[in-house]
This record gives C-alpha cells, sequence and structure tokens, in this order.
C-alpha cells in the first residue's frame, strides 16, 4: 500500500494500493485492444459530449478538487483553486479542439506521372499512450496528460507521481461519471521499476513525461522503436531587467513568479540580471516584500508560501543556499529553514556563477539576482546553462524588447512579465535538456494524431 501524506505535517490522508506487473500487463491489454478494434473507437462527437459532461462535473466539485490538490500537493490553498479553475478550462479547450483535428488536401496534377489524381491527408489516433506525470500540479499536468489523448482518440494509461495520485484518481472516476467507456483512461500508481516496464512496451505509442531530466533522457532512451514521446523538465529562468524598468509592474510579476508554489515549478523566476544602476534598489524592493511572504500549511487561505513536498527536497535548498553564501552571495532576506517541511523565502545577491544556485534547477523559494553592466554578457550568462525554457525581459524600450528575445535562448520570452506566465492553449515546452516536444492543449493533441494519405486514381479527374 502506499501512505499518501501531507507535505506540511506528514499527516497520512489516505492509503491506496500499488500497481503491480501483472496489473500493468491488464492495463496494457485493455488499451491496446481499444486501439486495435477500430469498432470501438470513440466518435468525435461522442468525446466531446464526454469531454463536456466532465468539465460541468468539476464545476460542481471546485471545493473538493481544490482541498484534494492542496493537501496532497502541498500548494496554497488559494493557488491549488486557480489550479483547478484552469483544469477545467483545459478539458473545455480540449472538447473546442476535436474539431480541428482535420488534415489537407496535396496537389496533384503537377507532373504527367500525377495526373488523374486527387490526394488528401486526414489525422487518426496515433495508439496507446503512457503519461507520466509530477506532483506540483496535481489535477492540471493531469489532465494535460489525458484529456488530450482521449480527445485525440487515444486510450491512455497515466501514471501520476506517487506523492500526488489522488487527484489523478478523482479525475478517472470523473471522466467515467461523464460517460467515457471503460477502460479509455487508467490510472496506474506503481514504483519507478514497474513504470518503465509500463512505457517501454512496446505497445506504448506515445509517451508523454513531465518530471526530472534524469529520469525522462534515460525513459526515453529505453523506449521501444516508434514510440513517439514529448519530455518536460526544468529550467532555470533567467530574467533581464533593464535601467528603465517600470518598478511597479514589474516587483510584483517577479514576486508571484519565484515564490509561486514555493518556487516548485519548473519556469519559476530563477536568475534575475538586473542592470548595475539599478540593482541595490531592485535588490531592496524585492527582499522586503519576499521576506514578509506568510509560509505555512497549505490549507490555510492565508498561507501565501506552503511547504516543499519533502523533508529531502528542504535539506537540499537548505544546503545549496549556505554553499551560495559562504562562497560570497549576500543574504538579503530568508536564508533558514521554518521547520523540516518549510523554507523561508529567500532572495540573494550575486552568488557565485559556480554555485548550484546559479548552475542548478533550485526548485525551492530561492531568486537570485546578478548585477550586470552590459545587457549582452548578461544575456551570456542567462544562456549559459543546458537548461532553456522561458525567460523575460523588462524593459520600456521596444527595441531592446525586440533584441533581447532574440538573443535569449529560450522557447518563449515574456516582455515585462514573469517566466511562469502561461495559458495553455500557448506552446510550452523545454529545448535542450530542458524536453523535446511541445505541450499545450492543441499541441499535444496534434502530437497525439498521425498523418494518413489518401490517393484517388480516377479517369474522370
Amino acid at each position: 500500500m502506499l501512505k499518501v501524506k501531507s507535505p506540511f505535517d506528514n499527516s497520512l490522508i489516505k492509503e491506496i494500493p500499488l500497481a503491480n506487473e501483472q496489473d500493468i500487463e491488464k492495463a496494457l491489454t485493455v488499451a491496446d485492444n481499444l486501439f486495435q478494434n477500430q469498432s470501438l473507437w470513440l466518435p468525435a462527437h461522442e468525446r466531446i459530449a464526454i469531454l463536456e459532461r466532465t468539465a460541468e462535473i468539476m464545476k460542481s466539485r471546485i471545493e473538493e478538487l481544490t482541498k484534494t490538490a492542496a493537501q496532497e500537493g502541498g500548494k496554497p490553498y488559494n493557488d491549488s483553486k486557480v489550479e483547478v479553475l484552469r483544469a477545467i478550462n483545459g478539458v473545455k479547450l480540449a472538447a473546442e479542439h476535436i474539431g480541428q483535428i482535420k488534415g489537407e488536401q496535396i496537389p496533384m496534377g503537377l507532373t504527367k506521372a500525377s495526373e488523374n489524381r486527387i490526394a488528401f491527408t486526414t489525422r487518426e489516433p496515433v495508439g496507446v499512450v503512457v503519461s507520466v506525470s509530477a506532483f506540483n500540479h496535481p489535477l492540471n499536468l493531469t489532465v494535460h496528460q489525458t484529456v488530450t489523448a482521449i480527445a485525440a482518440g487515444c486510450p491512455v494509461i497515466i501514471k501520476p507521481a506517487s506523492t500526488t495520485p489522488l487527484s489523478a484518481l478523482n479525475f478517472a472516476k470523473i471522466l467515467y461519471e461523464a460517460g467515457l467507456p471503460e477502460g479509455w483512461c487508467q490510472v496506474t500508481v506503481c514504483k519507478n521499476d514497474v513504470a518503465e516496464k509500463l512505457v517501454t512496451d512496446k505497445r506504448v505509442n506515445y509517451f508523454s513525461f513531465i518530471g526530472s531530466s534524469k529520469v525522462g533522457w534515460y525513459l526515453r532512451s529505453k523506449l521501444s522503436p516508434g514510440t513517439r514521446c514529448a519530455l518536460e523538465h526544468g529550467g532555470s529562468a533567467p530574467v533581464i531587467v533593464e535601467k528603465d524598468a517600470d518598478f511597479n509592474e514589474m516587483l510584483p510579476s517577479l514576486l508571484k513568479g519565484g515564490f509561486y508554489h514555493a518556487g516548485q515549478v519548473c519556469v519559476s523566476v530563477q536568475r534575475v540580471f538586473v542592470h548595475e544602476s539599478i540593482v541595490d534598489n531592485f535588490s531592496e524592493q524585492f527582499a522586503e516584500p519576499a521576506s514578509k511572504l506568510i509560509v505555512g500549511n497549505q490549507t490555510d487561505k492565508k498561507t501565501e508560501v506552503g511547504p516543499l513536498i519533502s523533508p529531502h527536497e528542504v535539506n537540499r535548498v537548505e544546503e545549496w543556499v549556505n554553499e551560495a553564501v559562504e562562497g560570497g552571495a549576500k543574504l538579503l532576506c530568508g536564508g533558514k529553514r521554518i521547520s523540516d517541511t518549510c523554507y523561508e523565502p529567500t532572495v540573494l545577491l550575486n552568488p557565485p556563477e559556480d554555485a548550484k544556485v546559479s548552475t542548478s534547477e533550485i526548485f525551492g523559494p530561492v531568486v537570485c539576482i546578478y548585477s550586470y553592466s552590459d545587457r549582452e554578457d548578461a544575456i551570456k550568462k542567462a544562456n549559459s546553462l543546458d537548461l532553456h525554457f522561458q525567460a523575460s525581459v523588462f524593459t520600456k524600450n521596444l527595441d531592446i524588447a525586440l533584441d533581447t528575445v532574440k538573443k535569449l535562448n529560450a522557447t518563449a520570452v515574456m516582455v515585462n512579465d514573469h517566466t511562469a506566465f502561461r495559458v495553455d492553449w500557448m506552446p510550452f515546452g523545454g529545448r535542450d535538456s530542458s524536453g523535446i516536444g511541445m505541450g499545450g492543449i492543441p499541441y499535444t493533441i496534434h502530437e497525439m494524431t498521425r498523418e494518413k494519405l489518401m490517393v484517388i486514381k480516377s479517369d474522370v479527374l
């Protein structure tokens, strides 16, 4: 049995059974049979109706879904409610996009050999989808990795994080309540070695992974030939702050982007490069509100920063911050553990370039500020890591903004907004070590379909 516990006080929430290899084989057999027998495929209108009913059921259970996500994941109650609302919108987006799954006409008659022919493509389901999810958005990530498959017409098996399986299990129940036929969405809670057997099975046509780069790239290397994949890993999000930046707009934005969910977001604000003429003023005005953020039990509606997912992560963040301070970083606020599960929102000024907080994804409530005199040098440092996901620049100069966007190595660059901005219909994903493939509801649905060409030969054409 798996004991699901609150990351704040380690209290038991629920015990659930763990799947074994026989359970995995059964799940794969069910999913593969659904895909291989085209008479069992779900027509587009049925998929739309199921997802529309799913969204309506979720709307009636916002409070219940919010409490579950907050309890198991550690994200503060108010932010968890936002996650639930996003998840509902994601289900709606998937339903709406089903009507956009379409092919195109391919021109014929352009050569003698292609006369008397008409050709067009269609898109059909790619096959069995297996999704492995992360803990930090237990409901919304589940939605992104399941309803996209259902919208595309694919049976899906999702393996949620072992720390946060309850939201995924609840969501699957809602899908079935909304009329999804049995077997089209299966939740498998299992240990990593069992999950590897699931992911690498030859019956898997598409593998979706959200989590650590070490695990993701390893599993990709083990995939069966022909299995498509999308990997979404972490980043070390850089921000360039020019001397003309608007403090009133910028500071609240960066504060949210840096400490939302205690920094446990793959695109959290981490490395802020500030022009030397304003760095002292910026540092002071940023650290002051950071030091006043309310840290505590995520189910308390007053909490702004909740716990880290495990005591191990608190230990790691503490070690990284201590290393940076011992190496010469100036501690502007925070820098101490509050308990075994909570760590103070921390701001460091000019940590060493070779410190872990400067070279790796922190995934904790820590923001680093670096002074620069030349923007080109700041961009070079921002690009120096092999982690490239989202970035941002703050300036009122349009030319500088466009030039910075062009030169930053990132899949998305926000202008005058924090790095963690996202809406679920936009492309979202890392590049280089940060991932492969592009997420976002419509983009994932497209990836979960494949093209088929039909060429018709007729003398009447």
